[in-house]
């Protein structure tokens, strides 16, 4: 038992690990220290399109890679060593971002796209790995811990590095250059001091059979097809998800919209992350008590009430509560989903499966804002494109009603072996 729990906090370590290069370089300081330093020369439209395509480039490369890589770490017994291999590739390029020099956007957006790959397929490796430090009663507290765990260390780190931003005289600093340079440094070093741990800690899972991974690819693919529980889920996921992940990366542009200071912007954004690490908690004991799938439904309801209550905000506050409220359910739908799917799917193959969980987690927010945008400019209203994220909500909870209890649904060697595994 010692040991499982030491390992179950090495495991949710590497969340507070990673998280921190999301919070910091992904959501925060990036997306400003590009436009006004490393693409300093170019026109607003063209550092937009150019960090848009960057973005969306990485995305396509974790869709294509991760069932694959999933499928070989699987085979090998190499989840920790591949996790090792891209966590490395993420804290290695975002040192070199760190020293990347004026005007240098080119390798800039090469070395934020590296760390973004680093970053969203090590994470994929780390689902995975819960199988081997939480058993199937545990699973609901174990991935809630480590949500948890990631919220509380990514807001831990964004708020010293956006003091380190706003104030570097506080720090020694000649000014906010430089306080970039040593906050993207931070961020290399939390992310590699919190993930060793796992190395240590986290046991390796057998290898499974050796198949050709592009062979091995196509039988998941068709199991997953063949199997309506885990076929119905990721669909639900992909839906629901997709407009939690719309909110998430369109609330500041429609804060901006209705007028909020940046300040008010930065706040409201370290709010949803600590209030986030208590909830993420609670939502685990929830699902225990309630079970997954209805605490999952509760969540979506909050959502669903969010995008209302944004519909008719007006003032800064609101969008306070608006965020604190987000705090409540973000991370336990998100935790309480990976604990649906871990019960649905055969422990010795998470890997693959979980690569084609976080393939159509990166998939997701494709459609949302692109809704957005269309109901935006059909309505001529900024406030009416919130409300079209109802629809994945109810979407996504109407098709999770078809994927069942997940308690009930037994891997079969059956259905592991179909369609010509």
């Amino acid at each position: 038992m010692q040991a499982r729990r030491r390992a179950q906090w090495a495991w949710g370590l590497t969340s507070w690990a990673n998280h921190g290069f999301y919070t910091t370089v992904v959501v925060g300081l990036f997306p400003i220290f590009f436009d006004r330093y490393w693409a300093a020369g170019l026109a607003g439209t063209a550092s937009t399109f150019f960090l848009g395509l960057t973005n969306s480039s990485a995305a396509l490369a974790v869709m294509l890679l991760a069932p694959t890589l999933g499928a070989l770490a699987d085979q090998r017994a190499q989840k920790r060593l591949w996790f090792g291999c891209f966590t490395a590739l993420g804290l290695l390029s975002t040192v070199l971002l760190a020293l990347t020099g004026r005007s240098e956007w080119v390798l800039a957006l090469l070395l934020f796209g590296l760390g973004s790959l680093g970053f969203w397929l090590g994470y994929s490796l780390q689902d995975a790995l819960i199988t081997q430090v939480a058993e199937p009663a545990e699973i609901n507290r174990v991935s809630s811990f480590g949500f948890a765990l990631g919220y509380l260390g990514g807001g831990l780190l964004f708020l010293l590095n956006v003091l380190l931003v706003l104030h570097p005289r506080w720090f020694a600093l000649s000014g906010a250059t430089a306080a970039m340079r040593v906050a993207f440094l931070d961020v290399a070093l939390w992310w590699l001091l919190f993930s060793l741990p796992l190395f240590r800690y986290v046991p390796e899972a057998p290898p499974t059979a050796e198949r050709s991974g592009w062979r091995e690819l196509w039988s998941t693919v068709r199991r997953v097809l063949g199997d309506r529980p885990v076929r119905s889920f990721l669909l639900a996921y992909w839906l629901y998800i997709d407009g939690i992940n719309t909110l998430q990366v369109m609330a500041v542009d429609f804060g901006t919209k209705l007028g909020f200071s940046a300040a008010a912007l930065i706040q409201a954004l370290l709010l949803v992350q600590f209030v986030s690490f208590p909830c993420a908690l609670l939502f685990g004991r929830l699902g225990d008590r309630i079970g997954a799938r209805t605490s999952i439904y509760v969540g979506l309801a909050v959502f669903c009430a969010v995008t209302v209550f944004g519909y008719f905000m007006h003032s800064e506050l609101q969008f306070y509560i608006l965020a604190a409220v987000v705090g409540t359910v973000q991370g336990g739908v998100q935790a309480l989903s990976r604990a649906y799917f871990t019960h649905l799917i055969p422990r010795e193959r998470s890997g693959e499966y979980f690569g084609f969980y976080n393939m159509l987690g990166k998939f997701a927010a494709v459609l949302g804002p692109v809704a957005m945008g269309a109901v935006a400019i059909l309505t001529g209203s900024q406030r009416a494109s919130i409300l079209v994220l109802i629809a994945f909500f109810v979407g996504g909870g109407l098709l999770l009603r078809r994927a069942g209890d997940p308690t009930n649904h037994a891997v079969t060697p059956a259905s592991l072996t179909a369609g010509g595994a």
